[in-house]
């Protein structure tokens, strides 16, 4: 509930500053490069984030991240109230704001992971990207309302006071306690660590994989929402809050059910399934004629993407123990900062230059034409398999 209230915010200040970045330049290079910058740090910074949620008291380093992301928000609102709002500074606290996620999203994702058994961590981490959808549908429709009657400057107030809600929410949470037992890694050879055991592990390895080429050829269709509806669809800040709800509830209506179809199919063919529908439900989207067909197209997109997306985070967590959990899931951001960073910022330059559609399009076709390559080559990859942790040892001296 902490979380669902500070994401509302959070996509209540993403829209208003993706209407105001493409309106004030009309480039999609500028809207994919704002975006790029939030996810950025992830690609350098999620592997130190993961070690050290890993090392300290989890609850707590969370805690700090919302505070630090609080203040940044806040910044960018007084400099909105006061007319100085421009695209360098966006980019800027986008950065900054990227940066303190990455450092701290780990510990949050682990804390998670922990309140449940392993063998429902994938439908818990199916419930907490609901959430975020939730907040999704919510905070455009908010933003859309805030753009209409008093402009960006409230919907930045929003996110910045939502952030308290995080903070309520973790002075309530009581998380296990330490295992005694597992003695604390020095903090490099701790990131090492977590690197060697994601390497050395094929199903992590594959996943991590996966995670990237969707993170660089399909989902930036999640940034470029705001080119899509403005420059293609010739309409304005109602139509990208949208699409923007549209996603969000498609996702919310996957979460609901992904339980059950991981039951049925397993997670590793689930997830094959999702792989190569996912290219295809894409590439509908992007043909799209009219903003209400746009709609129903990223509705079925967004359920496609939660149950792929939240079937890759489980898998990262679930093949390791309670010690390594942050570091996987730091190593997941990391694979999907770096894979959406680099697509969002690459197709938005492309789409200056020869057409949004196009340039989707053609991304959609060559993430289908790896999917459908791997399952010819590796077909025992998309087959259903145990979903036990990995045997990992916990660290001790003589291992270090």
């Amino acid at each position: 509930m902490g979380a669902l209230i500070s994401n509302i915010g959070t996509w209540m200040e993403t829209v208003a500053m993706g209407v105001y970045v493409t309106q004030t330049t009309g480039r999609a290079e500028s809207t994919g490069a704002i975006v790029a910058l939030s996810f950025l740090p992830a690609v350098i910074l999620a592997p130190l984030g993961g070690a050290l949620a890993d090392r300290f008291d989890r609850r707590a380093y969370a805690a700090l991240g919302a505070v630090l992301q609080a203040a940044l928000a806040g910044i960018l609102t007084v400099l909105a109230f006061r007319g100085q709002l421009s695209v360098p500074v966006i980019g800027l606290i986008s950065f900054l704001s990227g940066c303190v996620s990455t450092l701290t999203y780990p510990a949050f994702g682990a804390l998670l992971a922990e309140l449940v058994p392993p063998d429902e961590l994938h439908l818990s981490t199916s419930l907490n990207s609901a959430q975020f959808n939730l907040g999704r549908i919510l905070g455009p429709t908010l933003a859309a309302l805030t753009l209409q009657v008093s402009g960006p400057a409230w919907a930045l107030l929003a996110n910045t006071l939502s952030f308290f809600a995080v903070l309520v929410a973790l002075s309530r949470v009581v998380p296990r306690p330490r295992d005694p037992a597992v003695k604390r890694e020095p903090l490099w050879a701790g990131i090492r660590r977590g690197v060697t055991v994601a390497r050395d592990d094929e199903d992590i390895s594959l996943v991590l994989v996966a995670t990237f080429f969707v993170a660089a050829l399909v989902a930036p269709f999640i940034g470029l929402v705001p080119v899509f509806a403005i420059r293609e669809l010739g309409q304005g800040a109602a139509a990208t809050s949208l699409l923007v709800t549209c996603q969000g509830a498609g996702a919310v209506t996957a979460a609901l059910g992904v339980g059950t179809l991981a039951e049925t199919f397993g997670q590793r063919r689930l997830r094959g399934y999702a792989a190569t529908s996912i290219a295809v439900l894409s590439g509908i989207y992007w043909l799209a004629p009219t903003l209400q067909v746009a709609a129903v197209c990223i509705f079925f997109l967004g359920a496609n993407y939660l149950v792929l997306m939240s079937s890759l985070s489980a898998s990262c967590q679930n093949r390791v123990p309670r010690e390594l959990q942050a570091r996987m899931g730091s190593l997941y951001s990391m694979v999907l900062g770096a894979g959406y960073s680099l697509g969002v910022w690459f197709q938005g330059a492309l789409a200056d230059r020869s057409g949004l559609r196009f340039v989707a399009l053609s991304t959609s076709a060559i993430f289908l034409a790896l999917v459908l390559t791997t399952r010819m080559l590796r077909p025992a990859r998309f087959e259903n398999v145990r979903l036990a942790q990995a045997e990992v040892q916990p660290f001790s001296d003589s291992s270090h």
